[in-house]
């Protein structure tokens, strides 16, 4: 499928890796079609990759995998709401949260509240909001990306 797009231009991208979400993004709710893209112009592979919509070129979404900000997360969702995306086996589940990136870097969050899953089987997702009440809608992803990397002698 070939997607226009505001940050990378015209894209091809495979049916096979179009993401179905039945219930849409949060506040997206009417965008069920997305593709990971990955910034394959740069030597190394960035931590962060683009949900980019099928259906609106204009809506990219940074998004980062939540082990590159903290060693253990953990959501707690709600079982009815995985049935939505098949009920994945826990192998097969892929997770994120998107990132806010403001020009000051020292100031990107990342949203903990609000994980997107994927079932990588089924090729659906969903974004929701977990029941964790110490994961906070604006954690500071600059520091803990720092951190991570100190950690791993970087």
């Amino acid at each position: 499928m070939v997607a226009e797009t505001r940050l990378f231009g015209t894209v091809d991208i495979a049916e096979d890796k179009i993401l179905e979400f039945p219930m849409g993004l949060i506040g997206f709710e009417n965008l069920k079609k997305f593709a990971i893209i990955y910034d394959s112009d740069r030597e190394e592979r960035s931590k962060i990759s683009w949900l980019q919509s099928m259906e609106e070129p204009a809506l990219a979404l940074p998004i980062i995998h939540p082990s590159e900000l903290i060693d253990d997360y953990g959501p707690i969702v709600e079982d009815e709401l995985m049935k939505n995306i098949g009920d994945p086996a826990d192998a097969d589940i892929l997770m994120f949260v998107t990132l806010s990136i403001p020009s000051d870097l020292t100031k990107m969050t990342a949203n903990l509240k609000a994980p997107i899953i994927i079932n990588t089987e089924g090729r659906k997702a969903i974004q929701v909001i977990v029941e964790n009440e110490d994961y906070k809608v604006k954690f500071n992803a600059y520091e803990a990306i720092q951190k991570m990397k100190e950690k791993a002698g970087e």
